[in-house]
């Protein structure tokens, strides 16, 4: 799927921001993110915010839920065009009658792409209370292929495989994963870059929610070799690393093994 169209850019500024939103508070959290976001500059091409940035991790979607063109998608619009880059999150959506945890990709000319969780995280009840996405969505951001992913998408490795139907570059993540269960998050961040023969740019958030749940962050840009390019504390940072696609088109005609890849379809 493709947005703005942008000039391609063989090395791709990315900025990581590891936040700890304010419990089901728009005003608030666009304040908080006001200033995060101060010190960036045009230098950077995307930047990545958590899952449900804007509110933290709610299965109370009727209270903090706007529409595709409300006050998080419009400030997203403005910040993206301020900064002239793409930016990405994930927001609770309402859609007619029904509730979804969207990722919003925001293009500098106010264009969106959208993915919608697919794999719902039972455990917590999301499922009872959001509806689930039901198709893949790959993003063209300045040459780069994105492959769209949120939070427990990350467990199940067909749906996020790299195929020709669903060729991609890079696999992004935005989550919320409990501190509980870092060290599957950082398991399974590697496991996807290997497999698929690709960067994984993966925001987590930090903090304690309005539920007591405690967030260790650990957000990453991992190379297709599965080396660890950035890893960030537990604390609030915003991080700025580079994607070279040189370096990744030297990984895969090294060692070309997508090609032998079972063919099979979801």
């Amino acid at each position: 799927m493709i947005g703005q169209s942008l000039p391609i850019k063989e090395r791709l500024n990315v900025a990581l921001v590891q936040a700890d939103p304010v419990w089901e508070d728009w005003p608030a959290n666009q304040r908080y993110y006001d200033g995060l976001l101060s010190s960036l500059t045009t230098d950077v091409d995307l930047v990545v915010l958590p899952e449900m940035f804007s509110s933290g991790f709610t299965q109370s979607p009727g209270k903090v839920a706007q529409s595709s063109d409300g006050a998080t998608v419009t400030w997203m619009q403005q910040q993206s065009a301020r900064l002239d880059c793409v930016l990405v999150g994930s927001v609770v959506t309402q859609d007619e009658d029904k509730y979804y945890n969207r990722l919003f990709w925001v293009f500098p000319d106010g264009s969106t792409v959208t993915y919608d969780k697919k794999h719902l995280f039972t455990f917590a009840g999301e499922h009872h209370n959001y509806s689930a996405g039901d198709r893949q969505c790959v993003v063209d951001v300045y040459g780069w292929k994105f492959a769209s992913f949120i939070c427990f998408d990350l467990r199940f490795p067909a749906w996020c495989r790299n195929t020709e139907q669903q060729f991609y570059d890079a696999a992004l993540f935005v989550a919320s994963w409990p501190e509980s269960r870092r060290e599957h998050w950082m398991a399974l961040l590697r496991a996807r870059a290997i497999e698929n023969q690709a960067y994984v740019v993966a925001v987590n958030r930090v903090g304690i929610d309005g539920n007591d749940f405690s967030y260790s962050g650990d957000s990453q840009v991992v190379d297709a070799m599965g080396r660890c390019q950035v890893h960030l504390s537990h604390q609030e940072s915003v991080h700025f690393t580079q994607l070279d696609k040189t370096a990744l088109t030297g990984i895969r005609s090294q060692f070309p093994f997508l090609p032998e890849s079972d063919p099979f379809t979801l």
